[in-house]
């Protein structure tokens, strides 16, 4: 079950990052506007933070399977229209398929590590979030095969006596790459179905929004948790989303450098999860996490006031290292605190939360930069991570 979820998280999240790196050859394509682009992929966002909270509960009181099967076929459904489809209601329909897929997915396979993991619920959390970082290094793999209009000549066969000519394979538009990404999603699905030992049920389609929000609200120390990791995903969309772009304004980066930087963070995320969840196994998650924030903060503050280019990229690592810590814990946490029954409906919450903190992020840094400059905007983020840190702290002396 790890194996099938967490390489089916990964192979998601590279087809969810290649959008990134071919968007202006999407936009040139299609005839579209930046704004217009943008206004896509918020949609695909808002349908995928949409699906947390009910997909989570649904799972808690149906099955796992009856979640994460339709959620495979739907995202397998949405990279096919992202491949097939021509013109802009054929993108827009792909983008809202597709989040919605991650969102019937994410949630009900994370809570089915959590039942399969209990004692080791950190470290397996953490291999699954380190399928978010294999993702981004296919993604930006592909995107460079893509952008350079990669091609392979196979050569002329004979078998059995029939011939068959030469013919020329390759990404021949932005298009190409989803094909691919939706069969080995499709193969997932079938690897799925057939190794879970989990029932298909249906029952109620009532949600008990006002009985998880209680859950979720009902100490202090909740309250403050949620807070925290909020802060922390509102970092996160605005350090993600602007890095490359940061670094060849700010720091004089060329193109080509600010994209290695950027892959630099998914190479060093890749390694850090399933460390970061086996430890908080271990030990206290609160002070791992503590741990994680102030890194960051002291790495992300190298970075603003790095003058070298060799300063900034240690700077990268280091906070890579710091933040990328947090995600196995962040959900961890929150199981840790929902009862049995409810894991998926308090995880599906919270994390519906957590995103919608993150979407502020890119609109702040976008803003401040704007009017102000980079330096102050993630001065704002190392403030974020600082106040966070605090939270969690008190967490981690205390019991409320």
């Amino acid at each position: 079950m790890l194996l099938a979820v967490a390489l089916a998280w990964a192979v998601l999240q590279a087809g969810r990052f290649l959008l990134s790196p071919l968007l202006p050859a999407i936009i040139a394509d299609l005839g579209i506007t930046e704004a217009t682009a943008g206004v896509v992929l918020a949609m695909f966002n808002g349908v995928y933070a949409l699906t947390q909270y009910p997909s989570g509960e649904y799972s808690d009181r149906w099955s796992r399977a009856t979640l994460i099967v339709p959620g495979l076929a739907t995202l397998v459904v949405g990279f096919l229209l992202f491949g097939l489809v021509g013109g802009l209601a054929g993108f827009a329909l792909a983008a809202v398929v597709t989040g919605f897929g991650k969102g019937l997915f994410a949630i009900p396979s994370r809570a089915l590590l959590s039942d399969l993991f209990v004692e080791r619920r950190g470290r397996a959390l953490g291999v699954y979030a380190a399928g978010t970082d294999i993702g981004g290094l296919l993604a930006a793999g592909l995107g460079v095969l893509v952008l350079s209009g990669a091609a392979w000549r196979l050569p002329a066969l004979s078998v059995l006596g029939t011939q068959f000519p030469a013919v020329t394979v390759g990404f021949t538009s932005w298009r190409t790459p989803f094909l691919p990404v939706a069969a080995v999603l499709a193969g997932f699905l079938l690897l799925y179905v057939v190794w879970t030992r989990d029932g298909y049920r249906v029952g109620s389609p009532s949600l008990d929004v006002v009985g998880t929000v209680h859950r979720l609200l009902a100490t202090g120390r909740q309250r403050r948790t949620l807070l925290a990791f909020g802060l922390f995903y509102l970092m996160v969309g605005g350090f993600i989303n602007f890095l490359p772009t940061y670094l060849a304004q700010a720091k004089g980066f060329s193109a080509e450098l600010a994209s290695a930087a950027f892959a630099l963070v998914f190479v060093v995320g890749a390694l850090t999860k399933p460390v970061a969840g086996g430890l908080s196994d271990r030990f206290s998650r609160e002070t791992i996490a503590v741990a994680g924030l102030l890194v960051a903060a002291l790495a992300l503050s190298v970075l603003v006031v790095a003058d070298t280019r060799v300063a900034a990229l240690g700077g990268i690592a280091v906070m890579a290292v710091g933040y990328k810590t947090e995600f196995p814990i962040a959900d961890g946490v929150i199981l840790d605190n929902a009862p049995d029954d409810d894991l998926g409906a308090d995880l599906g919450a919270a994390r519906a939360l957590f995103l919608a903190a993150n979407a502020v992020g890119p609109a702040y840094v976008g803003v401040v930069a704007t009017y102000l400059n980079y330096a102050v905007a993630f001065g704002g983020l190392v403030a974020c991570l600082l106040v966070a840190a605090g939270l969690l702290a008190w967490d981690a002396v205390g019991d409320d």
